[in-house]
């Protein structure tokens, strides 16, 4: 009955993987990687394709939902040119990543993770601001077409889904409200802009067996809502102090995989 274990693993996966998405606003991409290679045994390649591919169904839309429920908004400009830059670095990405090795991708993803990790620590806390400062549209667009190629490269390159460099590029880069910053990413993990790189994984069959798809995608509605829940209930601080938490440790298990 090895698709019993499979289907239970991954949902395992999905779960942790979307407590982490929920609590922290970032797609479930970046942790999928590091838990699918963890428990599944996955090789990198594999991880990030699978990654990719259960991120397709809108498996954050109960996480939009608590976020929006707790008064945080997007202005639509915003997700049309973080969209467009998306959609751009995301099949350079994919096909970047099918023509190197697994250790160039590890050690590509301990880099932007340390990178993410000191523009979070650079970022200076700011008051609260009111729920209509949040979702003024006062932001260039340059600024957010540009994290969204960032985004979609990361994504493709690296299997992440971009919600990391989503919510670090809004929130350090922009200065966007940290809750606020959650919301756009989650928005990303429902509209499906990682179609083309999870298409150029899936066609070269680097991707787990179907119960451990089914077990993630589960895990992840479940988990996504409850980590939403958890995080409209902290401050704006709590949610960074967090983030620089889980991605450090992210780092140091991905540099622990390069060098073994």
């Amino acid at each position: 009955m090895n698709w019993v274990h499979d289907l239970l693993a991954g949902a395992g996966v999905g779960l942790v993987g979307g407590l982490t998405s929920g609590f922290m606003g970032t797609s479930p991409g970046g942790g999928l990687v590091i838990f699918t290679v963890l428990l599944l045994g996955a090789e990198q390649h594999v991880a990030q394709g699978t990654s990719l591919i259960t991120q397709v169904p809108p498996t954050g839309l109960a996480g939009v939902r608590r976020y929006w429920q707790g008064g945080n908004r997007s202005p639509l400009s915003w997700i049309v040119w973080i969209g467009i830059g998306f959609l751009i670095g995301g099949a350079g990405g994919g096909y970047a990543a099918a023509a190197v090795p697994d250790s160039v991708l590890q050690w590509t993803y301990v880099v932007y993770l340390v990178a993410l990790i000191a523009l979070l620590l650079l970022r200076r806390d700011r008051k609260e601001e009111s729920n209509e400062a949040c979702g003024r549209d006062d932001r260039p667009w340059p600024p957010l077409l540009l994290i969204g190629m960032l985004a979609g490269f990361s994504s493709g390159f690296m299997g992440i889904g971009g919600g990391l460099a989503i919510t670090v590029g809004l929130a350090a880069g922009l200065r966007v409200p940290q809750h606020q910053a959650h919301l756009v990413s989650l928005i990303f993990s429902v509209i499906p802009t990682n179609i083309p790189a999870a298409w150029i994984y899936w066609s070269k069959g680097l991707m787990v067996g179907w119960p451990a798809i089914v077990g993630i995608v589960a895990g992840l509605w479940i988990g996504t809502d409850l980590g939403a829940r958890m995080a409209n209930r902290v401050s704006k601080s709590v949610l960074r102090r967090a983030m620089i938490a889980l991605v450090s440790l992210m780092a140091l298990y991905m540099s622990y995989k390069a060098l073994t």
